[in-house]
């Protein structure tokens, strides 16, 4: 059996998620709510459920904003109203009836919100960045005033609209509950609001949600605390990173590592690497070029289980130009991560994991598709 198709136990406080194997579906936005209620449609049914279909362990749905104002775009989806509970519950159960788990990444954009999406009704337009309030869009917030993401100008937040913010990740949380989902991904990455509480590019506060690394983490270990307040014990809880900013002066890997251990102490078991996302990118680039990140926190989680002396029960994943199913499963072997997230490949293949399978050897049996397409001779 190959490493990529073991099964493997996320863990949480008081229970365990089984995964039929280490593939998981990165959260990709589709900008597909023409209505811009939030509301998760026939669209996000068929690609989400045809790639649980097609063998992925978990399936993680795109961003999720808590709050209206906290969308990247107005075509994203929401958890902050009933109404999307409802519509979220038939592709939770479907996305189970297929053997897949399902989770859900909460975001807030903050000041990286209000953007017109990233698809070609308006790139061919020549429509980019931020919304005007007059077109559809408006006023966003963010820990500081700031022109690094070249946007339009944000609100800072004040420390009671900090709580505020706090208590709406909570609320999402339950509502995500509510629906069924497996698991949650709080959404630490990219730029958007949590990120940019890290970052020093991007937050210049002087109170206590600033300056030093405590303060520019007080948010993000905030809404964690909140999060898992509300969220079962019996379920994990994750967080997407950006693990560097690749600028100097900017949120480091270093920092990510020491903020990774200090969530799993808080009841986060589940770590994903990206990068990136306050300004323009200085990154490297070419397959898997976020995986060293990965391996910095996994190393990190585990010398620090080793010194406590008890066993190590994270799980870290790692994204970005994984496309194959060798190179997939080289960076498990090699140990650099515990399992990969497959973004870009999944759009172009929905049966990905069930064709990876097949290329790494293993047999039928094992293969994870749909039993309906049993006659594509798998």
């Amino acid at each position: 059996m190959s490493t990529l198709f073991s099964p493997v136990v996320l863990s949480a406080p008081a229970g365990q998620l089984e995964l039929r194997n280490r593939t998981m579906l990165a959260p990709m936005c589709m900008y597909s709510v023409e209505a811009h209620d939030g509301v998760p449609t026939p669209w996000h049914l068929v690609h989400l459920g045809a790639r649980a279909a097609g063998g992925f362990g978990m399936v993680i749905a795109e961003a999720t904003a808590v709050v209206p104002d906290g969308r990247i775009s107005p075509e994203d989806l929401g958890l902050w109203n009933d109404e999307q509970v409802a519509a979220f519950k038939p592709i939770v159960e479907f996305i189970k009836n297929q053997g897949a788990a399902v989770g859900v990444q909460l975001a807030h954009a903050g000041g990286k919100a209000s953007t017109y999406g990233n698809v070609p009704r308006f790139t061919a337009r020549d429509l980019k960045g931020s919304i005007p309030v007059s077109d559809g869009g408006w006023v966003t917030v963010a820990p500081s005033v700031t022109t690094v993401h070249g946007l339009a100008e944000s609100h800072e937040l004040t420390e009671a609209e900090i709580a505020e913010s706090v208590l709406a990740w909570a609320d999402a949380a339950r509502r995500a509950d509510e629906a069924g989902f497996d698991f949650i991904q709080i959404h630490a990455a990219h730029g958007y609001l949590i990120h940019q509480f890290l970052s020093p590019l991007s937050n210049t506060r002087t109170d206590g949600y600033g300056g030093s690394f405590e303060g520019r983490t007080r948010y993000l270990r905030e809404v964690v605390a909140a999060v898992r307040a509300v969220w079962p014990d019996s379920k994990p809880l994750g967080v997407r990173f950006s693990g560097s900013d690749w600028v100097e002066a900017g949120w480091t890997i270093e920092e990510t590592s020491r903020l990774a251990v200090e969530l799993s102490l808080l009841g986060v078991s589940v770590f994903d690497l990206s990068s990136g996302g306050i300004g323009a990118y200085h990154g490297p680039t070419g397959p898997g070029y976020q995986v060293e990140l990965a391996h910095a926190v996994k190393s990190a989680l585990a010398a620090d289980a080793a010194e406590r002396g008890v066993e190590n029960t994270s799980f870290v994943s790692a994204v970005g130009m994984i496309t194959t199913a060798e190179q997939a499963e080289q960076v498990l072997v090699d140990g650099q991560a515990d399992g990969v997230s497959i973004a870009r490949a999944a759009l172009k293949e929905p049966n990905w994991a069930a064709l990876a399978a097949r290329e790494l050897g293993e047999s039928v049996e094992v293969t994870p598709f749909a039993p309906q397409y049993w006659r594509a001779h798998w």
